[in-house]
């Protein structure tokens, strides 16, 4: 390592390299500076505190991870040009770009019929203009357009450093042990056939823990209930806020968030309306935040409770079931909140919500990951493994919630 290269501190990787003037360039660039304002985990600090770490962090930690794959591979024999592995990084480095605040939380609520990906790839087309055309393979790989479709499979697959680097990242900053994967032992049995990413066979149990650990933070993290409610809690309020009668023509929160308050921003909107984008980038947690500590003291009743709710942190309470509730039981809340705080059954309806959440670890159909024996056959680990439940995993599980507000009076 020269004396110029670049070094960060990370507390999960250490000291992670920023290889030349290209990377670091991107790393500055306003679009990736903004992923510092957006926590990783969303609402998730509300049962893990130390959860705050950002979408910034994440980033960086996958960048790290691509430069090591990368690394060992060519180790391997395979031919990646110095171009193509810092198209690889680029890529990976940009590829959240298109996240809401709050992450995945308000993903379908601030905007609608357009996912954080395809936001992205808007975002790295306008870096690409900007940096005349620099970006053009990273975009390519991020599109599964490249030839070499494995360097793909490393940004987005069964086993991308993305997901790497969340699982490790977040098992550190929640302190829940389970998601502690061997990053660094996957990486090492990481190979290609056929153009494909395939695991090396002595790598077999490093995968199972993966696949365990991936079950475990999804249950235990990101769809914790209480963090489930929290996120609810959230929609419900923008959902609530985007009422004019509620806010009126000129409401006290920061521009960015108006726009996607009172406009549908859509798929349409986005590659229509050169504001769409513009304040898209302009808009993180720090302005939800502000909104809705400035709601606390909105004249409208629902608005207030459940501002007050999310900022001193009196979240929905919340049920689950494996079996859907039935449909009394939301009919019976509405009743009792319209008479508590003298609503009609309409505003009422907003201090409660309801959602099935169902979701499965593993299936083949998307991306097998596939393990490579010394004879050079391959199986997907479905077969291949002895010990993992891969039914348990490939089964989608269904569960039913449902929220309402907490009595504080």
């Amino acid at each position: 390592m020269n004396k110029k290269t670049k070094i960060i501190n990370d507390p999960v990787f250490g000291f992670i390299a920023i290889p030349n003037e290209f990377i670091y360039r991107i790393i500055n660039h306003p679009y990736i500076q903004r992923l510092n304002r957006i926590r990783q985990l969303g609402l998730a600090f509300y049962v893990y505190p130390g959860a705050v770490h950002t979408r910034f962090h994440h980033s960086l930690g996958a960048m790290h991870l691509m430069a090591e794959a990368v690394a060992q591979l060519r180790s391997k024999g395979h031919a990646i040009s110095d171009e193509e592995k810092d198209g690889a990084m680029a890529c990976i480095l940009m590829h959240d770009m298109g996240h809401a605040p709050f992450s995945h939380v308000l993903e379908s609520s601030l905007v609608t019929e357009i996912c954080h990906e395809d936001i992205s790839l808007m975002l790295m087309n306008r870096m690409n203009e900007e940096m005349d055309g620099k970006l053009s393979l990273a975009i390519e790989i991020f599109r599964d357009t490249y030839p070499k479709r494995f360097l793909h499979q490393l940004v987005s697959g069964q086993l991308d450093v993305d997901r790497l680097d969340y699982l490790r990242r977040d098992s550190f900053f929640t302190g829940v042990t389970e998601g502690n994967i061997g990053s660094a032992r996957i990486i090492k049995m990481l190979n290609v056939k056929n153009d494909k990413l395939v695991v090396e066979a002595k790598g077999i149990y490093s995968i199972e823990n993966f696949l365990m650990a991936r079950r475990l933070m999804y249950w235990q993290v990101y769809l914790h209930k209480t963090a489930l409610a929290a996120e609810k809690m959230m929609i419900n309020t923008l959902n609530r806020a985007k009422r004019p009668a509620v806010l009126g023509d000129k409401p006290k929160i920061p521009y960015p968030l108006k726009y996607f308050l009172y406009n549908k921003v859509d798929r349409q909107r986005f590659e229509t309306d050169p504001e769409a984008i513009r304040h898209f980038v302009d808009l993180d947690d720090n302005d939800i935040w502000y909104a809705l500590k400035t709601w606390t003291k909105s004249a409208d009743k629902v608005l207030s409770l459940l501002c007050s709710g999310l900022v001193n942190r009196n979240l929905f309470k919340i049920e689950v079931n494996s079996k859907p509730f039935p449909p009394e039981l939301a009919a019976d809340k509405v009743r009792y909140f319209a008479e508590k705080y003298r609503l009609s059954p309409e505003d009422a309806a907003s201090l409660i919500f309801s959602e099935t959440i169902s979701t499965n670890m593993y299936s083949e159909a998307d991306d097998s990951i596939d393990i490579l024996f010394k004879d050079g056959s391959t199986e997907d680990i479905s077969v291949a493994s002895d010990m993992l439940n891969i039914q348990l995993l490939s089964k989608k599980i269904k569960k039913y919630y449902f929220c309402f507000l907490r009595d504080t009076e």
